[in-house]
């Protein structure tokens, strides 16, 4: 049987369909341009809106702080995401969050206590230089519960003046009547955790409730646990064992900018406490000018 050769193709003619495809890709090209320029630079046409994406790599329970977000321009529309860092900083990742997502509200909590602990690394948000100490707390001693994760207090110790012996000198045949003494000894004290209820938690997404003091667990929280030097935490197990504490919440807008990031000058590392007694108390605080 015979076969019937293919036709070939006429000289030429390859070249034709080239040429027209180049066309079409240069016009794509400009229509691409033309769309882009008219919708502001978002995909696909429309506005534009700044939001807070993430800077660096966003570690599980970690506490977000200004260098690890940045604003980046997206189409408008998108749901539970920020226009602002001052929203995000302070707030806890409650996943890995990697380089140049987008942060959503789902995302963060307003607690450590509220992000799972099954994948958390085994470790505090410390800066270098730094320790965590657990200090007791109560309704009347902590602000009736509302002292929470991020936030920073004042401590006051109270107690007998004549501890203090040059505020109570000893003089023969006269009872010592030095009566008691308060003072503010640290300020701007953040708080790194509380336990083991944790009192007005909230999504970073939900509102907040006012006036509430249950914990998710249930009480009030028992215990804080401080950022501080191991040279402060010496001076606070001192008060602790020797006077009464009592703690003030600051408020919000007192806060430090930004937690620590480096080593206190005055206590550089845990080398550089030396122990304390009755009298660097004095020699720190002097008690007795209060007399």
């Amino acid at each position: 049987m015979a076969t019937v050769a293919p036709s070939r193709p006429r000289p030429g003619g390859g070249r034709l369909f080239i040429i027209v495809g180049l066309l079409l890709a240069l016009l794509a090209a400009g229509g691409v341009y033309l769309v882009g320029s008219l919708g502001g630079g978002a995909v696909g046409g429309g506005s534009t809106t700044e939001i807070v994406v993430a800077k660096q790599a966003i570690a599980l329970r970690h506490q977000i702080t200004a260098d690890d977000l940045d604003v980046a321009k997206v189409s408008s529309g998108l749901v539970n995401v920020y226009t602002k860092k001052s929203d995000v900083i302070g707030l806890i990742a409650e996943i890995q969050i990697t380089k140049g997502s987008l942060i959503t509200s789902d995302m963060l909590a307003r607690d450590i206590g509220l992000v799972s602990a099954g994948a958390a690394p085994a470790y505090l948000p410390l800066a270098s230089g730094y320790v965590a100490l657990t200090i007791p707390t109560g309704e009347q001693v902590g602000v009736a519960g509302h002292i929470t994760l991020g936030d920073y207090i004042t401590i006051i110790a109270s107690g007998g003046l004549c501890q203090f012996p040059k505020a109570c000198p000893v003089k023969p045949g006269v009872t010592q009547v030095g009566g008691n003494v308060s003072k503010t000894v640290f300020t701007n004290v953040r708080i790194i955790g509380t336990g083991p209820a944790t009192a007005n938690v909230q999504p970073a997404g939900g509102a907040a409730t006012v006036g509430g003091t249950q914990g998710v667990n249930g009480g009030i929280t028992s215990s804080l646990t401080l950022e501080v030097t191991q040279c402060d935490a010496e001076y606070l197990t001192w008060f602790l064992n020797n006077m009464q504490l009592k703690y003030s919440l600051e408020s919000f807008s007192d806060y430090l900018k930004a937690p620590p990031s480096a080593p206190d000058p005055t206590c550089q590392d845990v080398l550089a406490a030396h122990g304390v007694a009755l009298k660097q108390v004095e020699a720190r605080y002097h008690f007795s000018a209060l007399a």
